[in-house]
């Protein structure tokens, strides 16, 4: 019985490992949840470049006044011609067109934020090289063989993947032809989208972990007052 279990067990951890694809070094993500203004242009890339394929049906326009953006400002600069204010983030893409495009209808990314991670997500978006043998014309090598190409080429430029100096060793990416950013201002662009989508998964994490400091200052200084008053009561106690 402990021989079945034990390899029940492994055989389930193999297809976790082939599930989550090759491990590959992660790059640690900014995040600043508190940091407005990074939310903001976050918000302005995701609209721009990830909504015309990805949906995000758990996040409303609306919670993106949690930014400090008015509803005007957000009806006039993020917002498509038909859509509305309290209308959840939807693409436009069939899921006909999506399998056709890409053999594959892309994922809605409303929690891809928690099922990834922000430094997957951050080092994935840092990780395209150009690939003529795939159907895009790109690879990822946080992501082999992705269906998605790279969307924002244009601020990267082209990265091309150079032999390992040994056999067996990582690639590595260089930028071939250089884009619209630096590669330092296109961290931070990207840096940018995925405090957004860090954001989007959970928008209410800010305001909970605001109240649980109020919650464990309170308890503090109740524990202060209890421990004052049970030498009190107790101090005539012999």
């Amino acid at each position: 019985m402990m021989r079945l279990v034990a390899a029940v067990f492994g055989a389930l951890v193999a297809s976790a490992a082939v599930a989550a694809g090759p491990s590959v070094p992660l790059d640690r993500a900014p995040l600043n949840l508190n940091d407005k203004l990074s939310l903001q242009r976050g918000a302005q890339i995701f609209v721009n470049h990830c909504l015309n394929c990805h949906s995000a049906t758990l996040m409303r326009y609306s919670r993106l006044t949690d930014l400090g953006l008015r509803e005007a400002q957000i009806r006039e600069n993020l917002l498509f011609t038909t859509d509305k204010v309290g209308d959840p983030m939807r693409s436009a893409l069939t899921a006909k067109d999506g399998k056709a495009w890409f053999g594959v209808l892309p994922p809605d990314l409303s929690l891809t934020a928690r099922s990834r991670g922000p430094d997957w997500l951050y080092t994935y978006m840092r990780s395209f090289y150009r690939d003529p043998a795939s159907k895009t014309g790109w690879n990822n090598t946080a992501f082999p063989n992705v269906s998605m190409p790279h969307v924002l080429w244009e601020y990267q430029g082209d990265a091309v993947l150079k032999a390992a100096g040994k056999p067996g060793g990582a690639g590595q990416l260089v930028i071939d032809r250089p884009g619209r950013l630096s590669p330092a201002e296109y961290d931070r662009y990207v840096a940018d989208l995925v405090n957004y989508l860090a954001f989007m998964g959970e928008p209410a994490r800010t305001k909970r972990v605001q109240i649980g400091i109020l919650v464990i200052f309170f308890l503090a200084v109740f524990f202060v007052i209890v421990l004052f008053l049970k030498k009190e009561f107790w101090k005539d106690v012999r």
